[in-house]
């Protein structure tokens, strides 16, 4: 649907559209941008392929099977970080990690489609200084050795990732909805002697804030609504820094940082020769609610079997109630890594028996990705190194138990022939799938009930917000939840007892979860559209083939309402120069039945105090008793007063009454009031008076006694003046027909 006006201009920013359907602006009314160029707009629009005949539904694709391929992941990326754009789009995206400045660092590829995502070609740069992504080798960020992402709770698509800059570290801002970049926070000055922030671990995130650990040990923490350091930081070391030396600029923090309690939990490895400490990896504590060390956390914990382990990871541990308890990290000396942990408060504890000590020499473990699904709270474990091409170890908490159905070290044969070098998956909850990335740069998923790749699984999640698809403000548009669908899937092609449908509300909070019909249709009618004013729908499918997803057929998740057809709106002003009179809007659209077009809508333009006529009258009196000088058009002259003598005791006046409209816009219904000479008002009768324009009205009368004032004024009214508008009558203007007694001076106006 497009739509334009005459005679007033677009207010930037006032476009709204329903959910579900793309906004455009266009200032020639022919080629439409994706964005609002402010005043210049001359026609908008609003496009929606998949809407529906009454429009009051929300469509979202079912994310295929992510099929592992050659595709750009940014070569050595690390953990994938999952992003649903605003068109229901799955895509994965991922950041090279330790490299230089210059390099292109950043990658998107677009899981729906399995193809690079638009706004390429991929790598992109990574800067600090917010604006769209570059191209090339621009950047001027370093990324660390074992990086973690944040994603803003308030802003849907910012990610939050630990950055070396020039002179700093901090957290880099990534804007993945808008391919930009959105800042760098410089958070400690990387200018210290004789322990240098070189790098740092993170970052994560606890209780509005996000925190990193500096190679000097120090704790940083930036505020997520302000985008602002955190007051009182860089805040006292937790643990041993390392690769911290002043000659090693932008070492790589070897260690890393997890949240458990409230509480951020670091490890730290400080090699021999590369930091200036050295000693076994130690673990620390800090409380953000003290901004402090932890209690019984005073000094770092030893966490390693000697100087020369070393680690990259740092992970909590779960009672089978899926509490946290304590925390852990698992290292390496060149043999099988060897676990050591702490409770929460700091006193140490015995290892579960995860299965990552029973590794093969060599392995090197990662961060796991804890994930909670069926009331089983799972640790799954990206290890790889010696004999290890790439695999996972999972971990129920729940059952205290290597999980049951999944391999104990899990290869990925299917995938790049099993060499895929894993660092680390991402949880897709509305899939029910786990996304990896490795050393190998191939991106891929596993199903993490079994580890089996590809994960077979699919899904879609649907926003209903039926408010949304108003925008006039009035009430009552909603009548009612109707129901949610699938479409252009044989549900014979899925497991249907295996496959879930959750219906939650605007906080979360779960209102059913009903099984889900062989037909495909869920009923919502049973659920108040006035206690539930928005519904999230999450179908997650269990597929037995996946046949329905080709090229050309694509199945979706469909969510509707009944009520009022949606609105698209738009505000204008009016042109400010007083020449407008009248507003007229118009659209036009198509469909599957071909054009549309509207019907004309017009709205008169009351003027405003500024654009009204303004009439002034003068009153004169012909200065000689010629009638033809005395006449419509006759030389006069003329005065304000008649000369002594000039009509004796008695005779004829000749009266000129000139009205001038020096107002910026017409004058209507005009009269001339004159109650001593009413041939004058008759004469001049009723008539419109331009803007800038005058008029002269000619009239005489005889006069039986002198002296005789006579006062004339106008009255009027404006061509748009709403009905019931009382008219305006302007001010007087008199002239005097003298005596021989007449006092001139006192009578003169």
């Amino acid at each position: 649907m497009q739509g334009a006006g005459s005679g007033q201009s677009y207010v930037p920013g006032s476009l709204t559209v329903p959910p579900g359907w793309t906004p455009s602006w266009s200032t020639d009314g022919s080629t439409f941008t994706s964005s609002d160029p402010g005043a210049a707009t001359t026609a908008v629009r609003a496009t929606n392929p998949a809407a529906t005949s009454d429009g009051t539904s929300v469509r979202a694709d079912l994310l295929p099977p992510v099929q592992a391929a050659t595709r750009s992941t940014g070569g050595d990326g690390f953990t994938p970080i999952l992003y649903r754009n605003p068109s229901g789009d799955v895509e994965a995206w991922n950041i090279y990690h330790h490299t230089g400045p210059a390099v292109p660092l950043v990658v998107c590829n677009d899981l729906s489609t399995g193809q690079p995502c638009a706004g390429g070609p991929w790598p992109r740069p990574l800067n600090t200084t917010a604006g769209p992504l570059g191209s090339g080798s621009t950047g001027n960020v370093y990324t660390p050795l074992t990086p973690q992402y944040v994603l803003d709770p308030g802003r849907p698509g910012v990610v939050y990732y630990p950055a070396v800059a020039a002179g700093a570290v901090g957290a880099g801002c990534l804007d993945m909805g808008a391919r930009a970049n959105c800042g760098f926070v410089p958070l400690l000055a990387s200018n210290g002697s004789p322990s240098r922030a070189n790098g740092l671990a993170g970052l994560v995130a606890a209780g509005g804030n996000v925190y990193g650990v500096a190679s000097t040990g120090q704790v940083l923490c930036m505020d997520i609504a302000a985008r602002t350091p955190c007051s009182g930081q860089p805040y006292a070391p937790i643990v041993p820094p390392n690769h911290d030396l002043t000659n090693t600029p932008n070492a790589l923090y070897q260690g890393s940082a997890v949240v458990a309690d409230g509480k951020v939990f670091a490890s730290s490895a400080p090699q021999s020769g590369a930091s200036t400490v050295n000693g076994p990896p130690a673990l620390g504590c800090f409380d953000p609610a003290t901004q402090n060390v932890c209690a019984g956390w005073t000094t770092p914990h030893p966490a390693g079997p000697s100087a020369s382990a070393y680690t990259y990871n740092a992970f909590t541990t779960f009672d089978t109630a899926g509490h946290a308890t304590g925390v852990c990290t698992a290292d390496s000396t060149g043999g099988a890594p060897t676990t050591s942990c702490y409770a929460l408060d700091g006193s140490p504890a015995t290892a579960s028996a995860t299965g990552l000590d029973s590794l093969s020499a060599g392995a090197l473990v990662f961060n796991p990705e804890v994930v909670t699904a069926g009331g089983d709270t799972r640790s799954y474990f990206a290890t790889w190194g010696g004999a290890l091409p790439g695999d996972t170890v999972c971990y129920s908490w729940t059952h205290a138990a290597p999980c049951a159905g999944f391999p104990a070290v899990a290869g990925h044969p299917a995938v790049n022939g099993g060499a895929t070098r894993d660092y680390g998956y991402s949880y897709d909850a509305t899939t029910g799938c786990l996304i990896g990335l490795g050393d190998a740069g191939v991106l891929f998923s596993m199903d993490p009930a079994t580890a089996h790749s590809p994960c077979v699984h699919s899904g879609a999640t649907v926003d209903l917000k039926p408010g949304a698809f108003y925008c006039d403000g009035a009430s009552g548009h909603v009548q009612g939840y109707t129901q949610a669908r699938l479409e252009n899937i044989d549900l014979a092609h899925a497991d249907l007892t295996a496959s879930t449908v959750t219906i939650a509300d605007t906080g979360g909070g779960v209102i059913a979860r009903p099984a889900l019909p062989a037909n495909g249709v869920i009923d919502l009618s049973a659920i108040s559209a006035a206690d539930h004013p928005s519904l999230t729908v999450t179908v997650q499918l269990v597929l037995t083939d996946t046949s329905d997803f080709t090229s050309t057929n694509h199945p979706a998740l469909v969510a509707a309402f009944q009520g009022d057809d949606p609105q698209v709106c738009l505000r204008t002003v009016v042109t400010d120069d007083c020449g407008t009179t009248q507003v007229t809007d118009t659209a036009t659209g198509s469909d599957s039945t071909g054009a549309l077009t509207s019907n004309t809508v017009t709205l008169d333009v009351a003027p405003g105090t500024q654009c009204r006529p303004h009439l002034t009258v003068n009153k004169e009196i012909c200065t000689v008793s010629s009638p033809h000088a005395c006449g419509p058009g006759g030389a006069g002259p003329w005065a304000k007063s008649s000369p002594v003598g000039l009509l004796q005791l008695l005779g004829t006046a000749y009266w000129r009454i000139t009205v001038t409209n020096d107002g910026p816009v017409d004058a209507v219904h005009v009269t001339v009031n004159d109650p001593t000479t009413p041939e004058c008002h008759s004469t001049a009768g009723t008539f419109t008076l331009a803007a800038g324009a005058g008029k002269q009205v000619y009239c005489d009368s005889f006069l039986l006694a002198l002296p005789l004032k006579n006062t004339a004024s106008a009255t009027y009214s404006a061509a748009l003046d709403p009905q019931g508008t009382p008219p305006v009558t302007s001010a007087p203007s008199s002239a005097v027909a003298c005596s021989l007694l007449c006092i001139l001076a006192a009578d003169r106006k």
